[in-house]
């Protein structure tokens, strides 16, 4: 499971994120980007000390800040979940051993085939007919 989708699914939902320098941010996820910038709204500041706090309508955190993000248990199972499908989609039509892509030794037109490559199977279209 990759942070970023865990992430992207956990948008709108609450999380606490812990920085760096020791403050903790308490909101729901808004946004987070590839550098796991992310915006938070509704959000209660907590000091380094956790003797003072601010309330703030919104705040950005820059990715680098991050030291561990905590999010509810449900969003993990919903990535988990939302991988099963993923992974029952791609797989979705083939059979057991082999089946759908035809990799290997295959057909007369993949690369081992017979396929116009001069088999011993095939007509010289060069050679020349000998008359009776």
């Amino acid at each position: 499971m990759l942070p970023l989708s865990l992430l992207r699914t956990a948008q709108n939902h609450p999380m606490l994120v812990e920085l760096k320098n020791g403050e903790t941010y308490n909101g729901h996820l808004v946004n987070c980007d590839h550098w796991m910038n992310i915006n938070l709204r509704e959000v209660i500041c907590t000091s380094r000390d956790g003797d003072k706090f601010w309330r703030m309508p919104e705040c950005y955190i820059r990715g680098s800040m991050i030291k561990y993000l905590r999010i509810p248990d449900e969003i993990i199972d919903m990535v988990k979940e939302d991988q099963v499908q993923r992974i029952r989609q791609r797989d979705g039509g083939r059979g057991g051993r082999g089946g759908g892509n035809q990799r290997g030794r295959g057909g007369h037109n993949m690369r081992g085939g017979l396929g116009n490559r001069g088999g011993k199977n095939q007509r010289n279209p060069l050679a020349i007919k000998k008359s009776k």
